[in-house]
């Protein structure tokens, strides 16, 4: 049976002594055979559960010492695993002798039968997130017979650490256990921290005494470092500095800490095989978990473990602290070697990849000067400079309105069609950058390092994990909008939280939210122009009409000009515009109004126009009115007499016969066709294409044939050609 005390090896040294070894057999021979004549006494020997103090000749003598007791006796193991908790706590608190049963078992109170309910329920709540270690059926009991300690604090000796060499059972979890109940008495009385229960996780690992004692029964000290730079011990120990970085919930529970001295007990038993040597994630969350915590923030908290710890070793879902430094060791050690402009180069090159070219956008990257940002008709996106951030709020605001208002040394034109988009804050996307860079200097490094498999595995997830987190902060971090209001001051957009699932990219992102707001749109009505007409404006020429949309704030920006054409078309078809060219002469020439018209035909042009429905029409009964009829024409009078009696006789002039009008020589209804041939200036040649072949695109028999010359009198180059 085990031997709590270790007498059985005092017995073995004595038998090992000259002379006194075949006495001693004699005597408890001659005992035990004494015993066995009686009915009213009992001979009980013990050998301890770990042989480690034992030399050869030790085992060969308690060898022979079992097989003498074994011919009159039998085997009893008088703690097994269901009694080892009994025994630790009755040996190591102070019971009523009121709340023992006669069998020796405590009687918990009203607080502690509390406590084990409330964690029955959380276990049964979460039972398909947890291992079978604890019945969720049964869960109560098992913490009633183990409390104050929580099963797995027991658990885990018998499950991982009783085949280590130097481990016993019963007296090294005591020794383990007193000190651990001492601290948490001493932490309670402090009023610092009280827990529910003695876990896993709220283990003393900062107590040199405590660490020493653990140390022991692992056989080996060389764990010091991973302990008091991974779990506590040192100030700065990451666990211990991950929970006061964290969020309350977190921060209140000690999670980084209790999750991390988890991973310890649990990975570092002497049992054979992986698995058995690793902490899974269901094992982690049954020993850390406690009524009405999150489940969820376990996965937090390892995530960020495996980030800042030197020592712990990710294998998929299953975590241990070993003795070999891992990649983060190396990962901080190249991290700090990483220079600012290597950092920002590869962040700007992330953003231009993440604001891809989006249709009918144009795109302007860090602008610094005010002509670098093109004064056109058309929806420009200017993604600001990293040094450009909201952390100078006012600063930045100055800077961007003048490029909005200004394009180099004259007045922009465009103003509505600027669009700033600006970084809360540059810092975590430095953050993120600099990951990167240490990750693939370490790639870089990879052979020379020789790092194996799960090495090689784990880079390749940080590296992945480092460039998915330098996107999302890139997307975090452009989220503040600057563009003209209606008022024609520059107002200041929050995207809220964006993340990349809010869409494709960032430019689509900001172009959804500026599509609910009214400041862009996919196209007008026609109605909307006549709302909108310039009162100085008889006629309204197409090019302008085409750079209101992007000139005056007043107007939605339109993500494609080329919609405006379809409105002019749509307006002339329902008679509510009229699309005209002007003439030398003032005629309208060509005058579209209430027909269709393809939307190819319209042009944005100086000498292009649209009218209104009501100067379409009167334009149209001007054309029709007769002309004028003159009241009198000279020499066509009539003379007057120059007095009574006489005068002269009234005199005609004969009004000559007017020739008929020669009949119009009828045209044929239809031509045989055209053909025409000549130069065209190459800037007309978009010209020649909208007025002239639009206009035959979809006759069938038209054919085009080209003839190109380009000669210049350098000559071409051959990248030209």
């Amino acid at each position: 049976m085990p031997d709590p005390d270790g007498r059985g090896a005092e017995l073995c040294q004595h038998l090992s002594r000259p002379g006194l070894a075949q006495q001693a057999l004699q005597f408890i021979q001659a005992l035990s055979e004494t015993i066995h004549g009686r009915n009213n006494a009992v001979l009980v020997g013990s050998i301890p559960a770990s042989e480690l103090s034992y030399t050869d000749k030790d085992e060969a003598d308690q060898q022979r010492l079992k097989n003498l007791l074994d011919r009159l006796g039998k085997a009893v193991i008088v703690s097994v695993e269901s009694e080892t908790s009994e025994i630790i706590r009755r040996r190591l608190f102070e019971w009523d002798e009121r709340a023992v049963t006669p069998d020796g078992r405590v009687i918990l109170d009203k607080d502690a039968e509390n406590t084990c309910r409330a964690y029955a329920d959380w276990i049964q709540e979460n039972r398909l997130q947890l291992p079978n270690l604890i019945n969720p059926d049964l869960a109560r009991e098992e913490f009633r017979a183990t409390y104050p300690f929580h099963p797995m604090v027991i658990s885990v000796f018998e499950r991982k650490w009783q085949t280590l060499p130097r481990f016993q059972q019963t007296r090294g979890i005591l020794r383990l256990l007193a000190l651990w109940v001492s601290r948490a008495y001493q932490e309670g009385y402090k009023g610092a921290q009280r827990d529910p229960l003695i876990t896993l996780g709220t283990a003393p690992l900062d107590d040199p005494m405590f660490r020493a004692a653990v140390f022991e029964q692992l056989g080996e000290t060389k764990l010091e470092a991973a302990v008091t730079t991974d779990i506590a011990g040192k100030k700065d120990a990451h666990a211990v500095r991950l929970d006061s970085e964290a969020c309350d919930a977190i921060k209140k529970a000690r999670l980084h800490r209790k999750v991390a001295s988890t991973i310890f007990f649990e990975s570092n038993g002497g049992q054979v095989g992986a698995e058995a040597q690793e902490a899974s994630v269901p094992e982690i969350r049954l020993a850390v978990g406690e009524p009405e915590s999150d489940i969820g923030n376990v996965e937090t908290v390892l995530e960020t473990l495996t980030d800042a710890c030197y020592y712990l070793n990710v294998e998929k879902t299953r975590y241990k602290f070993s003795l070999k430094e891992n990649l983060n060791k190396r990962f901080a050690d190249r991290r700090a070697t990483v220079q600012g402009p290597q950092v920002d180069e590869e962040i700007k090159r992330e953003i231009q990849k993440i604001f891809a070219p989006k249709e009918f956008v144009e795109r302007v990257f860090f602008p610094e000067k005010r002509i670098q940002i093109a004064d056109r008709p058309v929806i420009s996106l200017v993604i600001a400079d990293l040094d450009r951030t909201m952390e100078d709020e006012k600063a930045t605001r100055q800077f961007v309105e003048a490029m909005i208002r200004d394009c180099g040394t004259t007045s922009r034109t465009f103003k509505s069609a600027i669009i700033w988009v600006v970084p809360d804050s540059a810092q975590p996307m430095r953050e993120e950058a600099r990951k990167i860079l240490a990750w693939q200097a370490i790639s870089d490094e990879a052979d020379d390092l020789k790092l194996d498999e799960a090495q090689k595995r784990q880079l390749a997830e940080n590296i992945h994990k480092a460039k998915r987190d330098l996107k999302e902060s890139i997307w975090r971090a452009y989220k503040h909008l600057f563009l003209l209001a209606k008022d024609n001051t520059v107002k200041m957009v929050d995207l809220g939280l964006v993340h990349s699932s809010a869409a494709d990219t960032p430019i689509s992102n900001i172009l959804n939210r500026l599509s609910a707001d009214g400041d862009v749109e996919k196209g007008v009505s026609p109605n909307f122009l006549v709302r909108n007409w310039p009162p100085a404006f008889k006629e309204w020429a197409t090019k302008s009409v085409r750079d209101a949309f992007y000139a005056s704030p007043v107007f939605p920006r339109l993500l494609n000009a080329e919609t405006i054409k379809e409105t002019i078309a749509r307006g002339v078809e329902s008679g509510i515009l009229a699309y005209v060219g002007k003439g030398a002469s003032g005629k309208y020439q060509p005058f579209a109004f209430n027909q269709s018209v393809s939307p190819t035909d319209i042009e944005f042009s100086d000498d292009m126009f649209v009218i209104t429905a009501e100067a379409a029409r009167d334009y149209l009964n001007a054309q029709t009115m007769p002309p004028a009829v003159g009241a009198s024409e000279q020499g066509n009078g009539i003379g007057a007499g120059t007095g009574a009696g006489g005068g002269a006789e009234p005199s005609e002039t004969p009004i000559e016969p007017q020739p008929a009008p020669t009949p119009p020589v009828p045209r044929p209804a239809k031509i045989a066709g055209i053909r025409w041939s000549g130069e065209v200036p190459p800037q007309k040649w978009m010209n020649f294409y909208t007025k002239v072949l639009s206009r035959f695109a979809a006759t069938p028999g038209l054919k085009l044939t080209i003839a190109v010359e380009v000669s210049p009198s350098d000559g071409l180059s051959e990248q030209s050609i």
